[in-house]
């Protein structure tokens, strides 16, 4: 069975970072980043902000799609985004309750 896998592009508030990540559970790698607990990159520009995600089989393919998208011009990832998101809207904002 082929572990399924996720890259993301994540964000801040005012949409002026962009951060390329994958994870094997993206549920929780956005509760982590929300919680400030993400990586250093996103954390020090408070990145919370789910922006686009891939679905991917294979952790290895979902890795993979990261490299490629980090080789990517910002406004190449921008423009990903705003293909399915067009108005960059966070994506995880009603995964999780103020608890969580």
């Amino acid at each position: 069975m082929t572990k399924i896998g996720y890259t993301y592009l994540i964000s801040n508030k005012n949409r002026t970072v962009i951060y390329t990540g994958v994870s094997s559970n993206i549920e929780h790698r956005m509760l982590r980043h929300k919680a400030g607990r993400g990586s250093v990159f996103a954390t020090r520009y408070h990145l919370t902000d789910l922006m686009y995600y891939e679905r991917i089989h294979g952790m290895m393919n979902a890795i993979n799609r990261e490299k490629q998208l980090k080789r990517w011009h910002k406004e190449w990832k921008w423009n990903l985004v705003k293909s399915v998101n067009p108005e960059l809207k966070d994506l995880a904002a009603d995964w999780f309750s103020a608890d969580e």
